[in-house]
């Protein structure tokens, strides 16, 4: 990439953040860089009781682990606990509630369970791992395990995270690279998961990939463990078990699991993702993408820092001017 070009896309990136920072619901929680790999399910009960699991190679370490609870008339989390694998979860970070015109008080929590999980998966067989799961709360809708684990075979890619709440005018998601991308070469991925609770019965989201839209069918409640459609196992998320979803699927088809590779050009040194809640009515409170390569999750790319934000700011209007003439 040309000096110019690569100013160019610093200058754009700040732009994105100075204009989105007092706005973002959706927001980066944690991005890895290196030989890392990821993997994300979802589930949900009204007996409030059954297994979440993940998929960890054989002779891979867990780095991190997180589970979510997906809530519904419920901003302060009252009651709001369970277990995993037996031991007792401190849901101890509140991702916000959407606010109206949406329903419901959507809301969701995040609890650190890497002590949990390290233990029964570092040295473990490989393959598929099985969870108990508990929960505390007739108010709670189902969870979501997202497991970042270290593998030396693996290649070098980036692993990004964002949780939160989904806004009602929709959120945007950044990832940028140092190198253009080429999704033409042998064995490049770019995948998405996203974790949508409280959805079913027709309740629907978009989501648009550099431009394309690529589903409006995001939603339904995959991961119920139940038959009913009761309150209480409406949830949804992108598992590794879970086949990728189509373009264009049918509210069935979706997956909220994605490969991106078909909405990317070469020569790409972004990909940016759009999403909208067209009902304002479920809550997409996870976003996880793991894609070759280094990228920064609404950040310049690795290795270039940005400004405090209340520099930020004074600079917004140079940028503008200064970024139109390197593109000329």
């Amino acid at each position: 990439m040309t000096l110019k070009r690569k100013l160019a896309l610093v200058l754009s990136t700040l732009l994105l953040l100075a204009a989105g920072a007092a706005q973002a619901a959706l927001i980066p929680f944690q991005t890895f860089v290196g030989n890392y790999g990821v993997s994300t399910d979802g589930w949900g009960s009204t007996s409030q009781s059954g297994t979440i699991s993940a998929l960890v190679p054989n002779g891979a370490t867990v780095v991190a682990a997180y589970l979510y609870s997906s809530t519904f008339n419920n901003p302060s989390l009252a009651g709001v606990g369970g277990t995993l694998a037996g031991e007792t979860i401190n849901y101890d970070t509140n991702l916000g509630t959407i606010p109206a015109p949406a329903c419901c008080s959507l809301t969701a929590t995040r609890a650190d369970v890497t002590s949990i999980i390290k233990p029964l998966v570092d040295g473990g067989p490989g393959g598929v791992y099985n969870f108990d799961i508990t929960e505390t709360s007739n108010f709670q809708d189902g969870s979501a395990l997202v497991l970042v684990y270290s593998d030396p075979t693996l290649g070098v890619s980036t692993v990004g995270i964002l949780d939160g709440f989904a806004r009602v005018d929709g959120d945007t998601t950044s990832l940028n690279f140092a190198d253009p991308l080429d999704p033409t070469a042998p064995g490049f991925f770019a995948h998405m998961m996203l974790g949508i609770g409280f959805s079913c019965c027709g309740q629907t989201n978009t989501v648009e990939v550099n431009g394309t839209l690529i589903t409006q069918n995001a939603g339904n409640n995959n991961d119920s463990a139940d038959a009913s459609l009761s309150d209480g196992n409406l949830i949804t998320v992108g598992s590794f078990d879970d086949p990728f979803s189509p373009l264009m699927p049918g509210y069935a088809e979706d997956t909220e699991r994605y490969s991106l590779i078909d909405y990317l050009s070469t020569g790409d040194t972004s990909i940016t993702i759009e999403t909208t809640n067209a009902t304002n009515n479920d809550n997409i409170f996870l976003a996880v993408f793991h894609v070759s390569g280094e990228a920064g999750v609404n950040e310049p790319p690795p290795g270039v820092s940005i400004p405090e934000p209340a520099t930020l700011s004074l600079f917004v209007l140079a940028l503008m001017g200064l970024r139109r003439k390197l593109l000329s």
